[in-house]
């Protein structure tokens, strides 16, 4: 059966809904980044830029580096958006959109988020890289798939355990990142570790404005947590639902984050932007 018009919404050009994307606007090496004005830091970096496009905070140029095609495709912040892009990213190469019908020969993309966080280990110092091993889901929106098969549950189970997790809200993830992508990236000065995916930047990542914390403590529980040395290195909006649709839809992930903030001991970079192009040029120079 074709899937509905109503499910798989296309644009009267016959590009997909949101990014505003035909299929030979893309290329299969992707990296994404939150802020739309973060595309072109990456992009002059590249030899020549053959396609841009943008749709509300979905801005795509696509283009080569040292003769690789790459395409750089800014998703905005937070997992409600990862949802859209990488969904709609899949069905640019893995349904026909003439016919609405799943292609039988499946592509893998290659995806890879640059993006800053904040370390919440004291050893993690600001300007320094971490590459996410695994995300850990606090969100609850992956639920809304048969998640289970590329989950880890002792870890999971470890995590619940030691957070004394409410069951009133969704049961944490956790999602492994792509080996062969990781195995490309790793180097002398990246840290590796869990990173948090949280769904909101205020009360999700324990920040109190005026509103109250249902658990005041999480912090210092998400900080503490070692499970068989698997420890959480950092907090962002993002990655677990990168790493769980991506394992589902059968693509490639890895999340890479410039630490901006270090939480632990309170201090914040003192040149940001230098720590983000270092970190573009790191990833660049490997995808």
């Amino acid at each position: 059966m074709p899937i509905k018009e109503s499910e798989l919404i296309l644009n009267p050009n016959g590009s997909v809904y949101h990014l505003n994307l035909k299929p030979e606007n893309i290329a299969e090496n992707i990296i994404f980044v939150g802020d739309q004005d973060r595309v072109e830091k990456i992009t002059k970096h590249f030899d020549s830029v053959e396609f841009g496009i943008q749709k509300r905070e979905f801005k795509t140029q696509t283009g080569i580096y040292k003769g690789k095609r790459i395409s750089v495709i800014s998703t905005g912040i937070g997992p409600d958006n990862i949802d859209i892009v990488l969904n709609e990213l899949d069905a640019l190469v893995n349904i026909d959109l003439e016919t609405r019908q799943p292609k039988e020969k499946l592509t893998s993309l290659n995806i890879v988020r640059v993006g800053t966080s904040g370390s919440l280990q004291n050893d993690i110092p600001v300007d320094a890289f971490v590459m996410a091993t695994h995300g850990l889901d606090l969100n609850a929106m992956l639920h809304a798939y048969q998640i289970n098969p590329v989950t880890n549950p002792d870890i999971e189970k470890a995590f619940i355990a030691h957070t004394n997790w409410n069951s009133d809200k969704g049961r944490p993830l956790i999602i492994a990142n792509d080996l062969s992508l990781e195995k490309k990236f790793e180097g002398d000065l990246v840290f590796k570790g869990i990173t948090a995916t949280a769904g909101g930047f205020y009360g999700p990542q324990g920040r109190v404005l005026r509103l109250p914390l249902q658990d005041p403590e999480l912090n210092h529980k998400i900080d503490s947590f070692n499970h068989n040395g698997f420890r959480i290195t950092n907090l962002e909006m993002e990655t677990s639902v990168i790493y769980g649709l991506s394992k589902l839809l059968g693509h490639k992930a890895l999340s890479l984050n410039a630490i901006i903030a270090n939480r632990a001991n309170g201090t914040f970079s003192k040149n940001s932007g230098l720590a983000i192009e270092k970190l573009i040029k790191y990833t660049l120079e490997r995808i």
